[in-house]
């Protein structure tokens, strides 16, 4: 178990890296004329989010769920991925990339990397992220909590980047 605390802990570090990124972000967007949409829903994922590591640390501890390697050495790698996806979409974006919606406008929108492919692949990344971490040692009631909750999130948070979008004259690039 202390392997796994180490990673959902590599995982939170990970995840403040995220932030620091997105804060100088934020000031190079707004400096730029950027505005922020759909604030209120913001602190909802910070919750979830948060909640998802100390679920994930929570129910193996607690409930001492064990590690099935078939699973869980699949989990990592899915772990593994999820991350790889994000910095991929991270670095794609550049200045761009925030944890915030928020749109600079004249900006053109972003068609490389990842999103030649997908609208939303942060987002995929996030999905994924969410149920392999807990699965990685058998956290399935985390795992099940928390993509329930991030699929109601998610549709929030979609609607309100694709509806900041649209509002701009020209296709801005994506929060």
């Amino acid at each position: 178990m202390i392997w796994y605390t180490a990673l959902v802990l590599a995982v939170a570090v990970e995840r403040l890296a995220e932030l620091v990124v997105a804060r100088r972000n934020t000031r190079w967007s707004l400096a730029r004329g950027g505005t922020e949409a759909g604030s209120g829903h913001y602190p909802a994922m910070v919750v979830l989010h948060t909640a998802l590591l100390a679920g994930c640390l929570a129910e193996v501890h607690l409930t001492g769920r064990p590690f099935l390697p078939a699973l869980g050495w699949t989990m990592v790698a899915v772990t593994v991925a999820a991350q790889l996806l994000r910095w991929w979409c991270i670095t794609t974006l550049g200045p761009r990339w925030n944890t915030r919606v928020i749109v600079v406008p004249g900006l053109p929108l972003v068609t490389g990397g990842p999103y030649r492919w997908l609208r939303h692949p942060n987002y995929v990344a996030v999905a994924a992220e969410g149920i392999a971490l807990p699965l990685v040692h058998g956290a399935w009631v985390t795992a099940v909590a928390f993509t329930v909750l991030n699929a109601a999130l998610m549709a929030v948070r979609i609607r309100c980047e694709d509806e900041a979008l649209a509002r701009l004259p020209v296709a801005a690039a994506r929060a």
